[in-house]
């Protein structure tokens, strides 16, 4: 059966939304909990597929997990006892690569499947690899299963040639346990990273300088229990700024670290949108009436890569030509031809869209390709005249909790149904 929904447009989204635990976070968390034999507990989850899908893997494992709540649990990690980690689960989401640094780092060696997810076009792990054999690793790679080999692994001094989050976390999971100092230069600098330095250290590694360009890790013998909560999601933050800014609404994001949002604050107020930030809440306010815009997506703290379908949306609603340039996916446009569908007049050429604002969309059958595009097609339906359905809400399930009932409550008209 396809999970469709189904959204009637022309609504304004208003009232306050909490905003849930960090999806980017909670997927390298989970995974770098394997790098202790003791317990931890993990608090403020987003209960989503992909964090259904880590847990499957950690049990699978040897791990037993049990739920305090519905966004907390308990692991205990003394029964791990596995480093194949199950193929059919790796195979469904990207985060799985995290699992190569955390059972690298425990138990030398480890025998998984390249891991899957949403096709943004090329990504690959070549400065994973990198990291991974300057500690001391052996890596073949044997009918799409990679095997990593290590008799030890021992600190060292890693350049990565990009800024990668993916590779900046994983050689930092499998160099908590190396012998020495491990230097990684030109790494990624967003919030999560820090977030996952912060969940180590609670558990006993020493990390220094997550959030700058240089991390050094002194590694240690072993990692103990620890307690962690996980940072508020700033792209589903950025969702609900975006939605309440394009279809004219006042919604107050609740739960937020205003910091890690202030590229999408700046753009939002820059096409027109009012916004009053506080300690840890924003309320934003739109008439509607937007100005054009040229947005460029790069590495934290620029403007998220993860939120520029969702603007693309937004500045259909401008009255004028806006850009978008993407710098970071190659393949982060798929969603172009699904809003042409609705009536978006948008050109790419390369890797930039030419966005002419200012056209009323009507609403269109749509499929959703990946887990961005696919909410940013709730915030077209939204604007548009008439009806729509987005099939492949499952690519929307892995990053957002309960899409439709978290629309519900900001006044929208949103269902999920099924379809043969």
């Amino acid at each position: 059966m396809q999970q469709c929904l189904r959204i009637y447009g022309k609504q304004k989204t208003s009232g306050s939304i909490r905003i849930n635990g960090a999806k980017n976070s909670a997927v390298a968390i989970l995974p770098a909990s394997l790098l202790t034999g003791k317990t931890v507990k993990i608090e403020n989850l987003p209960r989503i597929t992909d964090i259904d899908r880590l847990i499957e893997i950690l049990s699978a494992l040897g791990a037993k997990i049990s739920f305090l709540t519905e966004t907390s649990l308990e692991i205990d990690l003394s029964g791990v006892n596995s480093y194949s980690p199950p193929p059919e689960l790796v195979n469904q989401l990207r985060a799985s690569y995290y699992l190569m640094g955390s059972l690298l780092g425990r138990f030398k060696k480890v025998n998984i499947l390249m891991p899957g997810g949403c096709d943004l076009g090329p990504r690959p792990i070549d400065q994973h690899i990198k990291g991974f054999t300057a500690l001391g690793a052996d890596v073949e790679l044997d009918k799409g299963v990679m095997k990593l080999r290590a008799k030890k692994l021992k600190g060292a001094h890693i350049y990565l040639d990009i800024v990668s989050v993916g590779a900046t976390i994983n050689i930092m999971l499998a160099a908590v346990l190396a012998e020495g100092k491990t230097v990684i230069e030109n790494v990624a600098k967003e919030p999560e990273i820090v977030d996952v330095a912060n969940f180590l250290n609670a558990m006993g590694a020493k990390i220094r300088g997550a959030g700058t360009d240089v991390i050094k890790i002194q590694g240690v013998k072993e990692l103990g229990s620890a307690e962690h909560i996980v940072i508020p999601d700033r792209i589903e933050a950025g969702t609900f700024l975006i939605a309440a800014a394009a279809t004219g609404g006042e919604v107050l994001v609740k739960d937020i670290i205003p910091k890690h949002l202030d590229a999408i604050i700046a753009k939002l107020k820059e096409v027109g949108v009012s916004l009053d930030i506080g300690l840890d809440w924003a309320r934003v306010k739109s008439s509607g009436c937007l100005k054009p815009s040229d947005v460029k997506t790069f590495p934290y703290p620029g403007f998220p890569t993860d939120l520029q379908p969702h603007m693309m949306v937004l500045l259909t609603r401008s009255r004028g030509t806006s850009l978008i340039t993407e710098n970071v996916f190659e393949r982060r446009f798929r969603h172009i031809d699904e809003l042409k569908k609705m009536g978006a007049r948008i050109k790419l050429e390369g890797r930039s869209a030419i966005i002419e604002g200012g056209h009323e969309l009507t609403g269109a059958r749509l499929e959703a390709m990946d887990l961005r595009g696919g909410a940013s097609f709730i915030i077209a339906a939204l604007i548009s005249n008439g009806e729509t359905e987005i099939r492949g809400v499952e690519h929307i399930d892995r990053g957002y909790e309960k899409i439709e009932e978290r629309f519900r409550l900001l006044g929208v008209n949103i269902e999920r149904f099924c379809e043969p």
